[in-house]
């Protein structure tokens, strides 16, 4: 059976404000050990996908801190201990000292990257 650890993972990213930690499992799924060290609404980086949102799924448990997803029905905030789903269709918003473990599709997730990377390179 697959197994990943923030420490083992193959993929390591940081950014300003967000550390991320990302394993593709077997079976076609992302796990992401993920820390936000600044606040950011990243709305703005999705321009491009359907509705300018998100286009893949989650499954996810607060660590600690809290991350809140907007959809076209609302926002929805979660915090220190709730186990979270996101479907597709949605924005993040970050928070300071948030740890989060997100599961994910993988095809769904890298085809949402690729689009958020791009607009975070145009962006500067």
């Amino acid at each position: 059976m697959p197994k990943a650890s923030k420490s083992s993972a193959s993929q390591n990213v940081e950014l300003e404000g967000y550390e991320g930690h990302l394993e593709n499992l077997e079976g076609g799924y992302t796990v992401a050990f993920e820390t936000y060290t600044a606040d950011a609404d990243l709305a703005a980086f999705f321009t491009g996908l359907p509705n300018s949102q998100c286009q893949s799924a989650h499954w996810g448990y607060v660590v600690s801190g809290k991350v809140t997803f907007k959809t076209g029905s609302g926002d929805e905030t979660f915090t220190t201990g709730d186990a979270y789903y996101v479907p597709p269709g949605h924005t993040p918003v970050l928070y300071a000292g948030t740890e989060v473990v997100e599961f994910s599709p993988t095809e769904q997730l890298e085809r949402t990257i690729a689009v958020v990377s791009r607009n975070m390179e145009a962006a500067g």
